[in-house]
């Protein structure tokens, strides 16, 4: 039996720490512990576990996208029309190499890879795509250009 906390372990004590890291992690333990209603001593003893656990993955600074140059956001849909473990393989190495695209999901659907693309202009989109269908072979690639980011949200929606 593992000793990763689940969802169901969790207590409405641990969602308050949680819910105080994911809006500043650099808070200090004393303002979480107050914010959580605990002792300093009882909300670092859970953050230790959290991080042991995985729970809490890293720590990272959350950047401006424009003021960091890559204010152009582009959702790619990836359609294949091979799904074998060569293909994947190759297709998942290529994503990892393209530090362009912040997130990559494999879907459900009609549409097999939707990938976040940050990129400072279309031009450099561009270059990016031709990159991609370089490396790999893809059935059907569709772009959009987010025009304007309406909820941009890191924390997941834990309970109160």
């Amino acid at each position: 039996m593992s000793d990763i906390p689940l969802s169901d372990d969790l207590k409405p004590l641990d969602f308050r720490i949680l819910n105080a890291l994911q809006q500043d992690a650099r808070a200090g333990l004393e303002t979480i512990a107050k914010d959580a209603g605990s002792s300093r001593t009882a909300v670092w003893n859970r953050v230790k576990r959290y991080e042991q656990t995985g729970l809490i993955r890293r720590y990272a600074a959350m950047l401006d996208p424009e003021k960091a140059g890559v204010a152009e956001t582009f959702f790619v849909s990836v359609r294949t029309d091979r799904h074998d473990a060569e293909w994947l393989n190759a297709f998942s190495a290529a994503i990892q190499d393209m530090r362009e695209i912040t997130e990559a999901h494999r879907l459900a659907g009609a549409e097999d890879y939707l990938l976040k693309v940050q990129v400072p202009s279309t031009r450099a989109f561009d270059a990016f795509y031709r990159r991609l269908i370089e490396r790999i072979g893809i059935h059907t690639v569709s772009s959009s250009l987010s025009m304007e980011t309406i909820k941009p949200v890191t924390a997941l929606p834990l309970p109160e």
